[in-house]
């Protein structure tokens, strides 16, 4: 009698639950274990038709006819055109190619040297000595055009030899970041040369002095060639050599010469605390591409010499820039003023700890970009005190020039 009352409360016990699930009440929920499988509860098959019918319709039926218009989507990355850049954006990317932060290596020995020569025209009878603007103007025109012009010659052929092209610390690459087409910027590289040779022709026959003509030739020369060629000057070991030589001497007396001073020896002297500074700039560049410069052969001095000698000579350029700042103000007679300089000195403690603690040459980086700020403020500092002097000697002068 137990058995056959277990089984009509088994058969009457799914009846129940589905109707209760009909009735909207919960079933409830049995334990599989220890349960025989025809206890377990199961789901009316009218309770899954009303579920999938408040779902929305999964396959859409539309027409196949073809029709006279259709639409492309939206691609989710596009990719540049270099012939549907805006010309604010050509600017931004060509100002980003000619590196402006460099312009101060060249910039700073041509207004020394231009005011050097100013202050040496300075007496009781001319106060205010003579400044010839419109050549000022045209070779300025030409300094900075034939630097922007090696900057992009030297991202051309940087990208020919594999040079920075895994090193994203390097400057420019335009052509690396496939921004514009390597011919593109080997022709605007010769066009900035061609208008600075222009430029400086157009002063030589202001002036009428040929020597002008050979200072410009030789720093187009070298323009070209420090990344040109075969065998360019940066990969025979030559860059702070060469760097020494355009950016001190070079650059100082060709402007000293523009505005006629006639003194070659002390312009020469004057050129050299900027020239070492900027030849220090460079082989802290070569230091920081050295593993990249390896890989691509090119060979500088500082991946000849390895970092730490490297390191030594650069503390010794740094040094001699000091020590020639030191030996213009500090005898008599001498333009004192020249040791506001010397107000550089806690960012050259900076960038001379940051060398000595660099255990890798990309964490050079940041000390490279501190020698472009020390070499700005140097050349500013320099230029501040050399016209401080130049204009206190002028005061002293005024009272003599009244009495006259």
């Amino acid at each position: 009698m137990e058995k056959e009352e277990q089984k009509k409360q088994a058969i009457e016990r799914p009846e129940k639950e589905s109707k209760s699930s009909i009735a909207g009440t919960t079933a409830p929920i049995i334990e599989a274990d220890g349960e025989k499988a025809e206890r377990l509860p199961t789901v009316p098959l009218d309770s899954l038709k009303a579920i999938g019918e408040l779902e929305p319709p999964v396959v859409s039926v539309h027409s196949v006819e073809s029709t006279r218009t259709f639409s492309v989507p939206t691609p989710l990355v596009v990719q540049p055109a270099e012939y549907h850049r805006s010309t604010g954006e050509w600017m931004r990317i060509f100002w980003d190619g000619i590196r402006p932060s460099y312009l101060s290596l060249s910039l700073f020995p041509f207004l020394f040297g231009t005011v050097l020569a100013w202050s040496q025209q300075v007496s009781s009878a001319h106060v205010l000595g003579h400044f010839r603007l419109l050549s000022f103007v045209l070779s300025l025109v030409a300094l900075l055009l034939v630097h922007m012009g090696a900057n992009l010659i030297n991202d051309y052929y940087d990208y020919i030899r594999g040079v920075d092209t895994s090193n994203p610390l390097g400057p420019g690459g335009l052509i690396q970041q496939g921004l514009i087409k390597p011919t593109r910027v080997l022709v605007l590289g010769l066009i900035f040369l061609g208008a600075s040779a222009l430029s400086g022709l157009a002063t030589v026959l202001i002036s009428m002095n040929w020597m002008l003509a050979l200072f410009g030739l030789v720093g187009l020369l070298f323009a070209y060639f420090y990344s040109g060629s075969g065998k360019s000057l940066a990969a025979l070991c030559l860059g702070p050599l060469v760097a020494l030589g355009i950016f001190g001497p070079l650059v100082t007396i060709g402007a000293y010469i523009v505005q006629g001073g006639g003194d070659l020896h002390k312009a020469l002297l004057y050129s050299l605390p900027l020239g070492l500074t900027a030849a220090a700039t460079i082989l802290v560049n070569d230091m920081r591409d050295l593993e990249g410069d390896v890989q691509a052969r090119k060979f500088t001095l500082a991946n000849r010499l390895g970092l730490t000698w490297s390191r030594a000579i650069f503390l010794v350029l740094l040094l001699a820039a000091y020590g020639f700042a030191a030996f213009l103000a500090v005898p008599s007679h001498t333009p004192h003023w020249l040791l506001l300089a010397f107000l550089t000195l806690p960012l050259l403690v900076n960038i001379v700890t940051g060398i000595l603690r660099a255990s890798s040459p990309n964490s050079l980086h940041l000390v490279f970009r501190d020698m472009l700020r020390q070499n700005a403020w140097f050349g500013v500092l320099l230029l501040i005190g050399l016209i401080a002097s130049t204009l206190v000697s002028a005061i002293s002068l005024v009272p003599t020039h009244l009495m006259r």
